[in-house]
């Protein structure tokens, strides 16, 4: 492990308010997206819309690096320049996604435990020989009647720290996210309280661990109401209990925080974002790495169509520059019109 290669690429990960880019969606939730735009997911159109994501002008500007899916991590430009190497040479690092999913807790109904430990290490090793710098598994911890139980929380917790080591050990930075699902009725209050648990425990785990804190990027969800809460958290407070929750929870070695948007829309991701940074100073770069908050206006301008390539481009450009700005501290909602 080189901590100096892990703190020099962590950091260029959260610097200069730039953020990431997750393009890691599994083929089967691409298919999703691609069904919302009437679109055939074949492995061409796949690379075809990674391709129009990844060649937006000026975006390097807002974005540091892309989360990629295995599949893309080995795909090329239209040009036959691999993507990995064609982000490096724009200054925007090449990641991966190395999870193979939520499956379902054993003995723990409504719960659930990511899986890809087995063969990681030689995973890695392949992945860091195709360009990639850093990697990402998620872990998903969901609210409900008599959930999360500690049992799930520390066992994510625990795969989640056994995976950073393995990352660092082959001098990729782990992004560490422990995502509290906002799905379900439960108050501001109530993911407050499971976020705290949840980051305590992984933390407790990464520092059994061994892990170098220095040389990995934390990915949580902010502390919001969920969805089908009756009473919705307003964006100040929602700002002011994630910056609070982290401050008891993360230690200020972290090179920096990146939240994932877990299903908030993207004006609404941005707008946390930005609060949250317009507050004061805070021990670590706060920033974003969306995927949906992101692409969504530019999945939908592109549609799929050769002719409206330049279109969704112009869109991600847009969404990129506004949470630039947000990783800032200085974007507001009345930028959204303007901006477009």
């Amino acid at each position: 492990m080189h901590t100096s290669e892990l703190s020099a690429t962590a950091h260029a990960m959260v610097a200069k308010h730039r953020g990431l880019l997750a393009a890691d969606e599994s083929t089967s939730t691409i298919a999703k997206r691609f069904a919302s735009i009437k679109l055939e997911s074949t492995e061409e159109n796949r690379r075809l819309y990674r391709e129009m994501l990844f060649t937006t002008p000026a975006v390097t500007e807002s974005i540091s690096g892309v989360i990629l899916y295995d599949e893309t991590l080995h795909q090329k430009t239209s040009d036959g320049v691999p993507f990995p190497t064609y982000l490096s040479g724009l200054g925007m690092i090449p990641g991966i996604k190395v999870d193979t999913g939520a499956k379902p807790l054993a003995g723990h109904p409504g719960e659930t435990i990511t899986e890809g430990l087995d063969g990681l290490r030689e995973r890695l090793a392949g992945y860091y020989k195709a360009g990639a710098r850093f990697a990402k598994w998620r872990a998903v911890i969901d609210i409900g009647t008599g959930i999360p139980s500690g049992y799930a929380i520390d066992t994510n917790a625990e795969a989640l720290a056994r995976y950073a080591t393995l990352c660092q050990e082959a001098s990729i930075v782990p992004i560490v996210e422990p995502e509290v699902l906002m799905d379900g009725a439960h108050s501001l209050a109530r993911c407050e309280e499971v976020t705290n648990r949840v980051l305590d425990s992984v933390f407790s785990h990464l520092f059994a661990a061994g892990v170098y804190l220095e040389g990995m990027v934390l990915k949580p969800n902010m502390v919001i109401s969920g969805k089908k809460c009756a009473e919705q958290a307003s964006p100040t407070q929602v700002a002011e209990a994630t910056v609070r929750t982290l401050k008891r929870q993360v230690p200020s070695a972290v090179a920096g925080i990146a939240f994932l948007s877990g299903g908030q829309g993207p004006a609404e991701a941005t707008l946390h974002l930005s609060l949250m940074n317009a507050a004061g100073p805070l021990p670590w770069p706060l920033t974003f790495s969306y995927g949906r908050a992101l692409q969504e206006t530019a999945l939908s301008a592109w549609a799929g169509r050769a002719s409206s390539f330049a279109a969704g481009q112009h869109e991600l450009a847009v969404r990129a520059k506004l949470n630039r700005l947000a990783a800032g501290g200085t974007y507001t909602s009345s930028m959204e019109s303007s901006a477009a």
